[in-house]
């Protein structure tokens, strides 16, 4: 599909009825919801896309990185599928892209799942925290973390050295310790390779304009109904998100206690349960 300043997007709907748009993370990752699909299969059709720039979508683009592109972009790829209103699905970063689109947009969506998201706070409600539990996890296997802060120390890495490193810093993301690389090298296959530029961009802007009294505000007055679902074994602080909860006028929270950053991974059964609900109440 096109954008409407002409960029290529990559985007696949599977089934046929009102679909559930999936927003996956990052940013300058690629849509990683395969599983996910398959789990919801006989509650939901799905739209899986990759952002601008991202994944299988048109590389050769320079942006721009902003926020609010990434909202047209999801707004264009609402109209390529003849989609009046939609019920979002944002994971990690995408679950920021999909409240920014149902703040910018709420008319346009019928429904809100909020997935593994830092909240409307700053940084400082959840980085710090995040970064002592990343190298805490790594630190359970010395030769990962000093491998991983080896990588990480590099300026220039290859492609397999750039995936080596995407795995051991993503399995730190699951609860279940002794199958964790495995999720992660689930991830990185196929490695379709992370958009950088983009990442400290979108990364950048959050750092800037997160945790202000007008997010606050936005979010106090939105009216469209908003699942959150955490893992209780996340490394980024779940408290990051009670300031959303909080403001929010029409929310449910479900936490997941074994699982991490990827609860439908980690327990299908609880997420599927979670989002059966708000999916049968979608307006």
């Amino acid at each position: 599909m096109t954008a409407d300043d002409g960029v290529r997007l990559w985007a696949a709907r599977s089934g046929s009825g009102d679909p559930l748009v999936l927003c996956h993370g990052g940013p300058g990752l690629w849509d990683y919801f395969e599983d996910l699909a398959e789990l919801l299969a006989d509650l939901t059709p799905v739209v899986r896309w990759d952002q601008r720039g991202c994944g299988r979508s048109q590389r050769e683009v320079s942006g721009p990185w902003t926020l609010a592109r990434f909202v047209a972009d999801l707004d264009a790829v609402r109209r390529h599928f003849g989609l009046r209103r939609m019920t979002l699905l944002g994971h990690s970063w995408g679950a920021q892209l999909a409240l920014s689109y149902a703040l910018a947009h709420p008319r346009r969506v019928s429904a809100l799942m909020y997935v593994s998201g830092t909240g409307i706070g700053p940084d400082s409600d959840w980085f710090g925290t995040f970064r002592e539990n990343l190298h805490a996890r790594l630190g359970e296997r010395p030769e990962r973390l000093a491998r991983w802060r080896e990588l990480t120390g590099r300026p220039h890495l290859s492609e397999d050295e750039e995936r080596e490193r995407a795995v051991l810093q993503w399995s730190a993301d699951y609860a279940d310790r002794e199958r964790a690389l495995e999720h992660a090298g689930r991830l990185t296959d196929p490695w379709l390779g992370i958009n950088a530029e983009c990442s400290r961009a979108l990364n950048d802007e959050r750092r800037r304009n997160w945790g202000t009294p007008g997010l606050h505000d936005a979010c106090a007055s939105l009216d469209v109904p908003v699942l959150i679902v955490d893992g209780a074994r996340d490394p980024r602080p779940r408290s990051a998100v009670d300031s959303l909860e909080r403001a929010l006028p029409r929310v449910r929270r479900v936490t997941l206690p074994e699982a991490g950053h990827a609860p439908w991974v980690e327990d299908p059964k609880g997420f599927r349960e979670a989002l059966t609900a708000a999916l049968r109440a979608r307006g």
